[in-house]
């Protein structure tokens, strides 16, 4: 095998299986953490190793999600594409990858501190355990666990460079728990029939879409007030937190808008800044 036959395979076969912008979005979150408490110039070694388990922690999660929702990940028109629900590669393969990515990740975690590799434990636990293989196919409800364990990287970032668990760290995991949901709903809201053809309960199916509406908006603003809360008490510049402000009003907004004016148009462009948001705060958490 050529080197290029070798990367196309990989690029087409593997690495969708890590979701990539899903798991480098959790990355700079794992990464703002750290850099809330460290500058980087005088740590790069330590981010590296941050970044590299975290990258294999979160992926070998991902990957082991795909491995059990491939049943219905073959039913949704959004996922039936995905290596394993269009047979590219086997289950046993994928299976491989994320134990192996999953225990490399935690492992190293704990090499570098307890502390830290016991939380990015936790989010790979919740994920896959909790969220995953118990509740996502039970109940609604499931996005809570869901966004705790998102919540863990930017917590486990924080942990390993204080060395202990602390109301900032705490404080930027709740961001992301309220974020997620603006994350999630607008997603289950633009693919309500696929997720209604794999039976996978939504807040849309289960309360209705103005329902689902309105705890979007609720947990914007509690993210947005999270997220900026965390920025003061990290002591941000003046500049820094005016420019998290508008991110923050921008994403109330929408959420509010998406309320009054209803429309899949404005449902979709909710879904994409609430990620935008979310990239650009950690992103000045960590380097303003």
């Amino acid at each position: 095998m050529t080197l290029r036959s070798a990367f196309s395979t990989l690029k087409s076969k593997y690495w969708p299986l890590l979701k990539s912008l899903q798991t480098t979005l959790l990355l700079v979150t794992g990464l703002a953490g750290y850099l809330s408490a460290q500058p980087m110039a005088d740590n790069g070694s330590t981010l590296a190793a941050v970044a590299g388990s975290l990258f294999l922690a979160i992926g070998g999660s991902t990957v082991l999600n795909m491995w059990y929702d491939r049943d219905i990940d073959a039913v949704m028109r959004r996922t039936c594409m995905r290596p394993l629900a269009a047979q590219r590669i086997t289950p046993r393969e994928a299976l491989i990858l994320g134990i192996v990515f999953s225990t490399a990740g935690v492992g190293w975690a704990f090499l570098l501190s307890p502390l830290y590799g016991l939380v990015v434990f936790a989010g790979l636990f919740f994920d896959f355990v909790i969220y995953t293989l118990w509740l996502k196919r039970r109940t609604a409800w499931a996005i809570i666990w869901g966004g705790i364990s998102g919540g863990m990287p930017v917590l486990a970032g924080r942990a390993l460079a204080i060395g202990k668990i602390d109301e900032i760290g705490i404080t930027l995991t709740l961001a992301v728990l309220f974020w997620i949901p603006t994350h999630i709903m607008t997603f289950s809201m633009r693919y309500f029939d696929d997720y209604q053809a794999a039976h996978i309960p939504t807040f849309p199916s289960t309360y209705g879409f103005p329902i689902t509406r309105i705890v979007i908006a609720v947990s914007s603003v509690l993210a947005a007030l999270s997220m900026g809360l965390a920025a003061v008490w990290v002591g941000e510049s003046a500049g820094a937190l005016g420019l998290m402000a508008v991110l923050g009003t921008g994403l109330l907004i929408l959420a509010l808008t998406s309320v009054a004016r209803p429309s899949q148009k404005m449902n979709f462009t909710l879904f994409k800044y609430a990620s935008v948001y979310m990239l650009c705060s950690m992103l000045i958490m960590a380097f303003s």
